[in-house]
């Protein structure tokens, strides 16, 4: 089994300041997995910039221009939550780029599946605007090149981060050949992700939506997994699976107001392999996206990393939420997008 990484200095030179979407995330990742993570398993993939050309298969041209054009002048800001640095749009092209070198790696490299540690995040990102603190949609972007490059038939993109993929979605809300899934809480920001949010033309039924209350955690992701993420991948059969990453959802994350746990991400990780293993010959991307404590960010990409290698009885060594609260019953929820994507 080969398991591969993508990182590089360069996104360190993304430079946020003090925002929560920093260069501290990435060093507190990297440093722990040198120190206690499985690293001497893992097979270095080196990132190249993506090509205005890879770019535009996204993003307007003159959207491109102006990220350019604010980093040449020493910096700025797209919205009040999104940071550009004299290096941001260099960090942005090597985020994109690395999600491409990651589709390679497993499309003609041997690797069985590739987490690209990137950053900035992308999955906010429309063809047009950044925000969200996302530049480039990296996950579009090497989607729309995998299904040019490699003839991709269907691809189908899970979306674990807490906030929905709005930019994500748009991309691909008429595109019949890929698959998008978003688990978020609901409502938070960006306000998108209803369930109702399903697609347009032959692509009607290939977004799902899974807008979930505050407070869902280990158990109700297992159950939004298996009776629904499942079922609907099962039937569009995707010949490789995209994951957009986000960490956001853990109880300690500030951002947000989930109560997943470590060993919760390990099992969305492994429930995610078990379904590329069986609809895809193991063809398995990760990009990161969110998540902003530290400490949980880093274990939880380690437990992911492990559950990729098929490691049981990982460590958590943040546990569960430290006080109880009752987590909320989705029961409801589940049997009406079961009934939206006719799932049975």
């Amino acid at each position: 089994m080969k398991i591969g990484y993508v990182y590089d200095p360069i996104y360190l030179k993304h430079d946020t300041g003090k925002h929560p979407e920093n260069a501290n995330r990435l060093l507190a990742i990297m440093r722990y997995l040198e120190r206690t993570g499985p690293w001497q398993q893992l097979v270095s993939v080196k990132p190249e910039a993506a090509t205005i050309e890879e770019l535009s298969l996204v993003h307007e041209k003159q959207y491109i221009s102006k990220v350019r054009e604010l980093a040449v002048k020493g910096g700025g800001q797209l919205d009040q939550d999104t940071v550009v640095s004299a290096d941001s749009y260099e960090a942005a092209r090597y985020a994109a780029g690395g999600v491409i070198k990651a589709v390679d790696a497993i499309m003609d490299g041997g690797m069985d599946s590739v987490f690209a540690l990137v950053r900035p995040p992308g999955h906010h990102a429309t063809a047009g605007r950044g925000m969200g603190f996302c530049l480039f949609n990296n996950v579009v972007v090497a989607a729309e090149y995998a299904l040019h490059k490699y003839n991709m038939e269907r691809i189908a993109i899970i979306d674990f981060d807490v906030h929905h993929g709005n930019g994500t979605q748009d991309a691909f809300y008429n595109n019949p050949g890929v698959l998008y899934i978003s688990t978020h809480q609901y409502p938070h920001y960006p306000g998108t992700g209803r369930m109702n949010e399903t697609g347009e033309g032959e692509a009607l039924g290939t977004t799902v939506n899974i807008p979930l209350p505050e407070g869902c955690g280990d158990g109700q992701y297992k159950e939004v997994f298996e009776r629904i993420i499942v079922p609907a991948a099962r039937r569009f059969k995707p010949r490789l699976i995209m994951v957009s990453a986000g960490y956001d959802g853990h109880w300690s994350d500030g951002l947000a107001s989930m109560q997943l746990s470590i060993s919760g991400f390990a099992r969305i990780t492994e429930i995610i392999r078990q379904m590329a293993d069986e609809m895809c010959a193991g063809r398995l991307v990760f990009s990161l996206e969110g998540g902003y404590n530290l400490t949980a960010l880093s274990a939880s990409v380690r437990a992911t990393f492990e559950a990729l290698l098929g490691k049981k009885d990982i460590e958590d060594k943040l546990g569960q939420l430290p006080f109880e609260v009752e987590a909320p019953d989705i029961t409801a929820l589940l049997q009406q997008l079961m009934e939206i994507h006719n799932i049975t």
